[in-house]
């Protein structure tokens, strides 16, 4: 058994101001009317709440266009019966490096060209290409606030790689002064686990260890 629910929206208690003409002797008046006399305002006021028929009423409702029924819209409306709704897990092209694991080299690998280098480099920040004996590195320098810093940010660097199994080579330079080079031996160059393990190095949180800036007044 349906049931319907009328929520009447009555304002007929509003005063609403008509323009009349009085004596000037006369007190002026605000006259009102019910909206009683007005039935297509109210009937828009009216929401009618059966099982199966529209909910809406008169709010803004527009029957469809005859281009919208012909593209089958509605049965491809979220909370269609019938709809196909696929969970879709991300590819390994749509996470992000530092959540990409390193990977396997082969010997007979070849070592990623220039062109591909340029493109991922971007995606690491602070790194650099550099070209050592006709390979290519990723090099990256941290300038720390003293020799501790610097020690404390070699144990850091080691224990993000250590699952990796993909070590950077790390230089202590000067008494405050870091500086880390990836590539891939094996096969002479770069490979995709350098570009890991440099994205997993850049997540390091570093602004403990870094000088502090001075506040000018």
């Amino acid at each position: 058994m349906a049931m319907i629910i009328r929520l009447n929206f009555s304002t007929s208690l509003l005063p609403i101001s008509l323009s009349s003409s009085t004596s000037p002797n006369s007190k002026q008046h605000p006259r009102t009317t019910s909206l009683s006399k007005f039935p297509n305002r109210r009937r828009k006021n009216q929401i009618l709440a059966t099982g199966g028929e529209d909910l809406l009423g008169d709010f803004g409702g527009r029957d469809p266009f005859p281009a919208e029924i012909e593209s089958q819209f509605g049965n491809k409306v979220v909370g269609n019966f019938n709809t196909e709704h696929k969970i879709l897990i991300p590819n390994l092209s749509s996470l992000s490096l530092a959540q990409q694991q390193c990977t396997q080299v082969t010997l007979s690998q070849s070592p990623m060209s220039a062109q591909d280098a340029q493109q991922l480099i971007r995606k690491v920040i602070g790194w650099r290409l550099v070209d050592t004996e006709g390979s290519l590195r990723l090099q990256c320098l941290w300038k720390l606030r003293d020799y501790k810093s610097a020690v404390e940010l070699i144990n850091r660097i080691y224990h993000v790689v250590e699952d990796t199994k993909h070590y950077p080579n790390l230089h202590l330079e000067q008494p405050n002064q870091v500086r880390a080079e990836l590539w891939t031996t094996a096969i002479g160059g770069l490979s995709m686990n350098d570009f890991i393990v440099a994205a997993k190095i850049d997540e390091i949180q570093t602004s403990d260890l870094v000088p502090k800036r001075r506040a000018w007044a």
